[in-house]
């Protein structure tokens, strides 16, 4: 019992010093004076850069020297953008025969029930609807199968799924 005591005791001393180290040892890193500016995300544009500081001085959380600063960085940033999509060629939309192209070549991916159609699992050994084997033959002998509702084949008795 006594070694416990000691022990909380050294814990809870040890705690205390960890958490009031900062108030009595100096900081050898100096606090920056001057507040770093915004960086900008890559998918924000300038354009919403300029909308939130104007958001911001509006509230008061925005000096008017860091705000003229940032405008005239984001403006720069905002015509340049500008100017990157005008330059940028427009990419023509896929005609809808090239969709219907694409759409059916999903479509032969997927596993497809005789009765249901299209089944949405790719890998699917049975229709997740009705049950059917989907798949066209044995996976053991090559034998087709015929009978919708077959759980072994026919020609070696192997199971097939």
């Amino acid at each position: 019992m006594i070694v416990a005591l000691i022990v909380g005791t050294l814990l809870a001393v040890g705690a205390l010093a960890f958490v009031l180290q900062p108030l009595f040892v100096d900081n050898p890193r100096p606090l920056e004076q001057k507040p770093r500016l915004p960086e900008l995300p890559d998918e924000a544009s300038a354009i919403a850069a300029l909308r939130e500081i104007e958001f911001d001085r509006a509230t008061g959380k925005l000096s008017e020297t860091d705000y003229a600063q940032l405008k005239a960085r984001y403006t720069r940033e905002a015509v340049l953008e500008m100017r990157r999509e005008e330059q940028m060629p427009e990419t023509p939309l896929p005609s809808d025969d090239e969709i219907e192209a694409a759409v059916s070549a999903y479509r032969a991916k997927l596993a497809a029930c005789p009765d249901c159609g299209p089944r949405p699992e790719s890998d699917a050994t049975f229709c997740s609807n009705c049950g059917r084997f989907l798949r066209e033959t044995c996976g053991a002998c090559g034998q087709r199968v015929v009978e919708p509702d077959a759980r072994f084949c026919i020609n070696c008795g192997s199971r097939l799924a």
